[in-house]
């Protein structure tokens, strides 16, 4: 296997970070502690798009770039460092644009998909619920079927994006042991949203969606009846190493900041970095780092080869999200009291790592996933798709 980036990667991983430094950091900086709002939302995935964000992963013959996976991970690394809020909002953006291009209508598909992939438009994927999280098959939003229309029924809650988005994808249950996706927009059927205030990550829109007898037509249905719950599961895979990815984009941004502060820092008479449980500290946080990130690309490049790693990547989201714990924590540590100060940004960046840990299956789920696959028993419900 092939380390080393090739000399095209290299060169767009460059430009990208100096424009993610000089003109996405500026602006994102702004709204850390609050979403950023919908207008400015946009402004920013528009200027994403010339990058390979945001219609990254779609083929050109789609109105996509057709990036691999790899390259795509690298490049939401380098904008995760940057803007992890910003970065999650085109993820998701992405994802969308992937469900749109594999279920929507062709007439769907020419009205929603090029102003999608040009980031003029914002997207979420509704499926959380007060009472369901990980298990999808118990969600109990209904979309009932009245003549030409489905009404849709029922409340979401934790939707990146949502509090942002212009449509969303609706994981719903059309009929006994039927989960099917439904496309439903804000202005043409009127579902509404409420943001919720988060431990970190608040630039990045996290809502509750609520459905009141929302009607759409019946050609909103996305796929066939009842095929929801596998497009769903199928959608884990990718979202979980991109999970990860963010995730070591933070960890990128602690690290760096740490060993910085080690640098100009001094004590006794020398750098801090000079001492010897600073070192131990900073050796530990950049291995960290690179076995998350080694994991990560390895479930990346399953996820391009369209095979199935359920293990993988369940291990590449569980080992990355908690490794950017360790790492913030341990950048917190180097900087002493002044990490714990919001002057400087590595105690953000431990609330950010924090987040990342819980969305897409916890790290407990992910253990049990991991562990499903490697004895063939089942410690939770019927076994995933």
């Amino acid at each position: 296997m092939d380390f080393q980036l090739t000399e095209e990667q290299r060169i767009a991983l460059d430009a990208f970070a100096r424009f993610a430094e000089a003109e996405i950091r500026p602006i994102t900086d702004r709204h850390r502690e609050r979403p950023i709002p919908h207008d400015v939302a946009i402004d920013l995935l528009r200027a994403l798009v010339p990058y390979g964000v945001v219609g990254g992963w779609l083929p050109e013959s789609a109105g996509g770039v057709g990036l691999d996976m790899v390259t795509s991970g690298l490049l939401y690394e380098e904008l995760a460092r940057v803007s992890p809020d910003l970065a999650g909002t085109a993820f998701i953006n992405e994802g969308v644009s992937l469900t749109l291009h594999a279920l929507a209508s062709p007439e769907q598909q020419a009205r929603l998909l090029p102003r999608l992939l040009a980031g003029e438009i914002v997207g979420c994927s509704a499926i959380t619920e007060p009472d369901v999280g990980s298990n999808v098959r118990d969600v109990k939003t209904t979309a009932t079927r009245d003549g030409d229309e489905y009404v849709i029924r029922g409340e979401k809650t934790w939707i990146s994006n949502g509090g942002i988005s212009d449509f969303v994808v609706v994981v719903a249950r059309s009929g006994p042991g039927e989960i099917s996706l439904f496309l439903v927009e804000r202005e043409a059927h009127g579902y509404t949203s409420r943001d919720l205030p988060k431990l970190g990550l608040n630039g990045w829109s996290t809502a509750e969606l609520s459905f009141d007898e929302v009607r759409v037509p019946a050609a909103n249905l996305l796929g066939r009846p009842g095929a929801g719950l596998r497009e769903t599961l199928r959608l884990f895979e990718r979202a979980r190493c991109f999970v990860a990815v963010i995730s070591i984009g933070i960890a990128r941004a602690a690290l760096d900041a740490a060993i910085v502060y080690a640098r100009d820092r001094r004590q006794w008479g020398k750098p801090i970095g000079g001492h010897q449980l600073i070192q131990e500290m900073i050796a530990d946080m950049a291995t960290d780092l690179d076995a998350a990130r080694l994991l990560t690309v390895r479930g990346l490049a399953l996820v391009q080869a369209g095979v199935r790693c359920e293990a993988e990547t369940s291990m590449a989201k569980w080992y990355a999200t908690e490794a950017a714990v360790r790492i913030a924590s341990s950048a917190i540590q180097v900087h002493g009291a002044y990490g714990l100060s919001r002057e400087l940004p590595v105690e953000q960046h431990f609330r950010d790592a924090r987040m990342m840990t819980i969305p897409d299956g916890t790290t407990q789920i992910q253990k049990l996933i991991i562990a499903r696959k490697l004895l063939g028993i089942d410690a939770f419900g019927p076994r995933e798709g």
